[in-house]
């Protein structure tokens, strides 16, 4: 039986596209600052990717430094925002590298809370900011575009508005959105954003960070050589950076054709037949989600259960966020959206761009079954 893999938005399966490119750059053998012809041409596949990545979000590539990862990415944001004695306001439901940075930051912090579809409270927002003093400082907010983990779609445009008009900043991790929905720096409204390769079919460990304007350039955090527009220094990860570069071009034409909206009917489709079978909660179903994810929960039905009997039928899904696998604490996603209750019994489906509806309808066909065990197991034990 072939492997079904739905757990892209931990990490998406490496595109043939961006194997090619990364095998293709690892034979260049140059040092991208070397003025010699192999260090030119390998300067030339960097900024090739450069300009991809930049297209992918609609940002200029002379304001995007490659990096690490959305980590790193996130963290880099966070810290200049301390440095410059921000207080920090942060998303309830936002990745752990950006709400642990605040925490370590040694700056201010407080959470924007989310509604039961998880949900920014943007007139929470609103009432902060007309009560905001000077003394504390420009306020700094952090929001995803999308979360991780129930695929819910922040009102980030709105927020960017309430931010700016009292003269602070906004930051957008990106990373589970990108190549899954449309996104264009500008009309975000967002003074930065945070992109990972491997969430959208590129190699691990490479990202990016954008900025809008060159008033927000980043400050450098790693010192050394001048590399990556003055801000990142280090020789470039050459071969990443370039799987970087073709894995959002592809994501870009698959965009361009509308591929999210049909793997949006498949994602429907599954949750609609789990709900007519077992007592399902989806989470975030009434807002605007990424068209790949599906967060649900199913009482007195651990996640690392479902999880197991899932991956024991060739089924591969998560108990939330990739971050957190392993540990025994349920998902804070679904606990900030007022379901505590919920936490433990969590898992997330997420198809990407080498998902077919039959892996949707195997997924369906594997959980139903291993659902109607447990609910006979349980009957036969009460």
């Amino acid at each position: 039986m072939s492997e079904v893999y739905l757990d892209h938005n931990a990490t998406s399966p490496i595109r043939p596209e961006a194997r090619a490119a990364a095998l293709a750059a690892l034979d260049v053998g140059g040092n991208p600052s070397a003025q010699h012809a192999r260090g030119r041409r390998a300067r030339a596949r960097i900024e090739t990717a450069r300009e991809q990545v930049a297209a992918l979000v609609g940002g200029s590539p002379e304001r995007l430094a490659f990096t690490s990862g959305g980590v790193e990415a996130n963290n880099m944001v966070v810290a200049d925002a301390a440095a410059a004695g921000c207080r920090l306001l942060i998303g309830a439901v936002e990745h752990s590298s950006v709400r642990l940075a605040a925490e370590a930051s040694g700056a201010g912090v407080e959470t924007i809370p989310v509604d039961t579809d998880g949900v920014a409270d943007l007139a929470w927002l609103q009432a902060r900011l007309a009560d905001w003093r000077d003394a504390e400082g420009p306020p700094f907010v952090a929001m995803m575009v999308a979360n991780n983990e129930s695929g819910v779609i922040q009102p980030l445009a709105e927020a960017a508005a309430m931010v700016h008009a009292r003269g602070g900043r906004l930051h957008a991790d990106a990373v589970p959105a990108a190549g899954k929905i449309a996104l264009d720096l500008q009309r975000l409204g967002a003074d930065s954003l945070a992109l990972a390769a491997h969430k959208l079919g590129g190699p691990q460990g490479c990202g990016a960070l954008l900025w809008r304007d060159d008033a927000l350039r980043p400050s450098k955090r790693l010192h050394g050589g001048g590399q990556e527009r003055g801000v990142r220094a280090g020789t470039e990860n050459l071969a990443g950076i370039a799987g970087f570069g073709a894995a959002a071009q592809a994501a870009a034409a698959e965009l361009a054709v509308g591929h999210p909206a049909e793997t949006a009917a498949w994602r429907d489709a599954a949750s609609e037949a789990l709900k007519a079978h077992a007592s399902v909660i989806v989470f975030g179903e009434a807002a605007p989600r990424l068209p790949n994810t599906l967060f649900f929960a199913t009482p007195e039905y651990p996640a690392d259960r479902q999880v197991m009997a899932l991956d024991l039928a060739g089924v591969m899904v998560s108990a939330g966020a990739a971050c957190a696998s392993g540990k025994a604490k349920g998902s804070l996603v679904a606990e900030r959206m007022g379901r505590p209750d919920l936490a433990s019994c969590a898992i997330r489906v997420s198809g990407g761009w080498s998902t077919t509806e039959a892996e949707w309808v195997r997924f369906t066909e594997v959980w139903l079954g291993a659902f109607q065990r447990h609910a006979r197991n349980r009957a036969e034990a009460a």
